[in-house]
């Protein structure tokens, strides 16, 4: 048995110089054990010297791949190029391949994980003697915190800034960007916890653990496309923070599709990318389909994505979703224990300037995207459908629904199953006095713990 050990888990070059020697050494993938940070016990840590081609494609591919939260990733990698240069030069267009799914679905966890971070980062101004660095906290669910840093600093040209994660922390001094060690959560649990952990560990990196960064480096496509585009997209704002430490829930607990590739669910999703059924596929940036386990008890239905949700490709992450998470919580819901999606996957919306406004979809629109849902709930097979809102009432009931009349009670669904009528949480982002705020999220929590009480009814039989 080889054992190949790469120096962190971004270590491209080093999986790279160490693929390439095991490839010339006709090294088949079984024989080889691949582990991050231990010494090598190994003789193969020389270049064999020579060289093979693969397809560029397959290089792009693993070179995001890589950087999933995924401990056999290396393997499944080296299976790849190991594969290709044995032969299989048109791999990559073999949909129902096992490997080239799995790499696929990989690389695209990471993507999105990057625009959700590029997308979703709270900055906090620190004073400093040469003029103000932002510093901002972050949870991501891969390992992107470079490839990120690398964007926003070409992006944000001399404004200096700092991201600290569990997994490795980035710095951008306005000419140089460096990365090294992660940070401990439970030391920047508020933002005066965070500057001080920045101003002690951060501000002024040493020794062999932080490395300086070309800004011509790796990942040009991934970098590109977590800004959104062109070169000539607008750099994403330093904003404010809300609450820290802030970041997604880890990739396991809350992912895309819990359900495998080869599941209904995951034919489902891989389809729905390439829906056009109806218009909005055409402005929008991605399809977003559901997420959640695929034997949920209860599922959430809302209307669409919204504007963070459709850079995200996840449901229910922008500002409704996570009072949505809020309310869950109260009611003695696990979110992770629950599927949620939309009636519609593609984000409708009116351009305002840089700003996306959004639009309520359409009677054709709800039609056309039916097909998809019908999938997701004859796969889930859920006890108890909530219908969040007066689109979602209308895509499951097939008739106009009036909220205010039919909420919060339990109701018969077209199919048998039990559903439960509520407004959407966006609505009560739009409250406009704080009185009435805490008075419509009081009743959505009440309408969220009636539904948790329903589907432990259905579930004992009653």
């Amino acid at each position: 048995m080889h054992k190949v050990a790469l120096a962190r888990e971004t270590d491209w070059e080093g999986f790279r110089r160490a693929t390439r020697a095991l490839v010339l050494a006709r090294v088949p993938p079984e024989a080889i054990a691949w582990s991050v940070g231990d010494r090598p016990t190994d003789a193969l840590e020389a270049d064999a010297g020579g060289g093979f081609s693969v397809p560029r494609g397959l290089v792009a591919l693993a070179e995001t791949a890589l950087l999933a939260r995924e401990p056999e990733r290396f393997a499944l990698l080296y299976r790849l190029i190991w594969r290709a240069e044995a032969g299989e030069r048109r791999l990559l267009d073999r949909r129902d391949d096992g490997d080239v799914v799995l790499a696929r679905l990989l690389a695209q966890a990471v993507r999105r994980d990057a625009h959700r971070m590029a997308g979703f980062l709270r900055f906090r101004e620190a004073a400093q003697p040469e003029g103000p660095h932002y510093i901002a906290w972050y949870e991501p669910a891969h390992f992107i915190v470079e490839p990120v840093a690398l964007a926003l600093a070409r992006a944000r040209g001399e404004d200096r800034f700092s991201i600290l994660t569990p997994d490795g922390s980035a710095e951008w001094d306005g000419a140089n960007l460096r990365v090294g060690p992660g940070a401990d959560p439970a030391e920047t649990a508020d933002d005066a916890a965070l500057e001080h952990y920045w101003r002690q560990h951060v501000a002024l990196p040493s020794g062999s653990a932080w490395r300086t960064v070309p800004l011509d480096g790796a990942l040009p496509q991934l970098i590109q496309e977590t800004l959104g585009g062109t070169e000539g997209a607008p750099a994403p704002p330093m904003r404010a923070p809300r609450h820290l430490p802030l970041g997604p829930v880890r990739l396991g607990a809350r992912h895309r599709v819990s359900a495998g590739p080869d599941s209904a669910l995951g034919r489902a999703a891989r389809e729905a990318e390439g829906c056009r059924r109806c218009d909005l596929w055409g402005p929008a940036t991605q399809t977003v389909f559901g997420e959640g386990p695929a034997g949920a008890r209860i599922m959430f239905v809302g209307e669409q994505p919204g504007d963070q949700e459709d850079l995200a490709g996840r449901p229910f992450v922008g500002p409704a979703g996570q009072l949505l998470d809020r309310a869950l919580e109260e009611a003695g819901i696990d979110r992770r224990t629950v599927y949620v999606t939309n009636a519609v996957k593609h984000f409708k919306f009116v351009p305002r300037g840089r700003r996306r406004i959004h639009q309520t979809p359409e009677a054709p629109e709800i039609v056309a995207c039916k097909v998809w849902l019908d999938l997701e709930r004859s796969a889930v097979n859920p006890d108890l459908v909530v219908l969040l809102g007066a689109t979602a009432a209308r895509a499951v009931l097939g008739r106009p629904v009036t909220i205010g009349r039919e909420r919060g009670g339990r109701l018969a669904l077209p199919d048998g199953r039990a559903g439960l009528v509520t407004v959407h949480p966006s609505f009560l982002l739009r409250v406009p006095d704080e009185a009435g705020k805490a008075r419509e999220y009081r009743a959505f929590v009440a309408d969220l713990t009636t539904a948790a009480r329903i589907a432990a009814e259905i579930d004992q039989g009653h």
